[in-house]
C-alpha cells in the first residue's frame, strides 16, 4: 500500500474529451493542428507525440467538441482500445475516444501521472462499459484515485522510470534492427519476387505445398472463453515472424473436434487474413495439435522446399504489396486462399536455400539472446513501477 495520500484525477487535472469534425466537409481537415486518435498511439514510442497523420483546421475545432491540448498534457485513450498513454509535446487536438489530462501546475507531474496510468492499465480497462465496445466515462476518469506524493519526489520517480523505459526500448530497437536484417539477406541473395531480377524459376505458392495438402483457412472461430480446451491461434497473434504464445485462447475440445483440418501440425507457415494483412509466422514444434482461427492461414511444403526460405519469401516487399492489393473486402478487408495460392514465390536451389537459413538462424540466436534480455528488463521494470507507485523507491 502506497504511503502517500489518494487524490482523484478530477482535482488534480482538467480533463479533456475530444471529437471529430465531419469527415465529408473539406473546410474542416488538412489544416494546422494536430490530430490524435488512438491507432496514433499504438506505435508509438517513448512517451511524446509532436506530429499525427491528420490535421484540422480551425474552423474544424470550432464545429466539432474537439478541444486543443496544451503541450505538456497526458492523452488517455479512454476506448478503442482503453489505456494508450502519452505526452503531446505540442499544442493538439483528440478524436472522441480521449479523456485527456492537463495537470495542475505544481500538483501533479505530467511524466510522473504518464507512468501511473500505464502501471495501471488492467485496472483502467476494467473500469469499461458498454455494449458495443468498452468505454471509459468522464466521470468514472475523474474519480480514479492515484497516490500523489511532492511534486519532487514525482520527478524523481518519473526521472527513474524513463531511465529504465529507454533500456527497455533499446532492447526493442535491436530487435526490430534484427527481424529486419532477416529480410535484407533475403533481397541481398535473391532480389525481390515481385520482379524476380536474378532471373530465378518461379512458381504460385500451390505448387510448393506438401504433395496431398492444400492450403487452407483455420475454421474455428474464437467463441467464449472456455477453462479447458485446446489453444487457438489467431490472426492477432502472428507478427514479427512469429506466433505470440502469451496470450493464446482456448477453444472447447468439442469445438476443436469439429474442426480437426485446421490442427497444427507444428511444421507450418502461417499467414494473417484479417487485421495485420499477410503477417507471416512459422509454426514451432510446441504449437502441435493447437487449432487455428478463421481469420489465419496454413501453409506446408514440401520436402524439397525449406519453410523458412518460403516464409521469408512471402515477407518480402513485393509479396507484402500483392497481398494487400489484392484484398477482397467484405465486413473487412480479408486476404482470401486463391490470392495466396497465386502468390508468386522464386525458386532458387536447395542448397541456396540452406544457405539462407544457415544465415538466418544465426540472426535468430543473436536475437534469442537479445529478447532474453529483454524479457528480464521488462519483469525489473514491472518490479520498479510497483515499488515506485508504493512510496518504496
Amino acid at each position: 500500500m502506497s504511503k502517500w495520500p489518494k487524490v482523484a484525477l478530477g482535482d488534480v487535472a482538467e480533463i479533456v474529451s475530444g471529437g471529430t469534425p465531419k469527415s465529408e466537409v473539406p473546410d474542416y481537415w488538412d489544416g494546422t493542428i494536430p490530430w490524435v486518435t488512438p491507432k496514433d498511439l499504438s506505435g508509438l514510442r517513448g512517451a511524446m507525440i509532436d506530429e499525427t497523420p491528420r490535421t484540422i483546421t480551425e474552423e474544424g475545432l470550432a464545429k466539432s467538441s474537439a478541444a486543443v491540448l496544451p503541450a505538456g498534457s497526458v492523452l488517455f485513450s479512454s476506448r478503442a482500445p482503453i489505456g494508450h498513454v502519452a505526452i503531446n509535446a505540442v499544442p493538439m487536438a483528440t478524436n472522441q475516444g480521449f479523456k485527456s489530462f492537463v495537470p495542475k501546475a505544481g500538483v501533479v507531474d505530467a511524466k510522473y501521472l504518464y507512468h501511473w496510468l500505464r502501471a495501471n492499465r488492467t485496472y483502467l480497462e476494467s473500469l469499461g462499459n458498454g455494449a458495443t465496445f468498452k468505454e471509459v466515462s468522464k466521470a468514472t476518469v475523474s474519480r480514479i484515485e492515484v497516490p500523489l506524493p511532492p511534486v519532487p519526489q514525482q520527478k524523481r520517480i518519473a526521472a527513474i522510470l524513463d531511465h529504465a523505459d529507454t533500456l527497455r526500448a533499446k532492447r526493442r530497437e535491436a530487435i526490430a534492427r534484427l527481424d529486419e536484417l532477416t529480410q535484407s539477406i533475403f533481397i541481398d541473395m535473391f532480389g525481390d519476387p515481385s520482379s524476380n531480377s536474378r532471373g530465378l524459376p518461379a512458381m504460385p505458392l500451390r505448387d510448393v505445398v506438401v504433395e496431398g495438402d492444400k492450403i487452407n483457412y483455420g475454421v474455428v472461430q474464437p467463441g467464449p472463453d472456455v477453462a479447458v480446451g485446446v489453444r487457438l491461434v489467431r490472426a492477432g497473434d502472428i507478427g514479427d515472424g512469429r506466433v505470440d504464445l502469451r496470450h493464446l485462447r482456448l477453444v472447447s475440445n468439442e469445438v476443436d473436434n469439429k474442426h480437426r483440418r485446421s490442427r497444427l501440425q507444428g511444421d507450418e507457415i502461417l499467414i494473417s487474413c484479417v487485421g495485420s494483412i499477410g503477417a507471416v509466422a512459422l509454426a514451432t514444434p510446441e504449437l502441435k495439435g493447437c487449432n487455428i482461427a478463421r481469420a489465419v492461414a496454413r501453409v506446408r511444403v514440401g520436402e524439397d522446399m525449406r519453410r523458412e526460405y518460403i516464409a521469408a519469401c512471402l515477407s518480402a516487399p513485393g509479396t507484402q504489396r500483392y497481398f494487400t492489393k489484392e484484398l477482397r473486402t467484405v465486413a473487412q478487408p480479408t486476404l482470401n486462399i486463391k490470392q495466396i495460392e497465386e502468390a508468386q514465390v522464386i525458386v532458387p536451389t536447395l542448397r541456396e536455400q540452406d544457405q539462407f537459413v544457415s544465415r538466418v538462424k544465426e540472426v535468430d540466436r543473436i536475437r534469442s539472446v537479445v529478447l532474453a534480455s529483454l524479457v528480464a528488463m521488462d519483469k525489473l521494470f514491472a518490479s520498479l513501477q510497483s515499488r515506485a507507485f508504493r512510496g518504496e523507491l
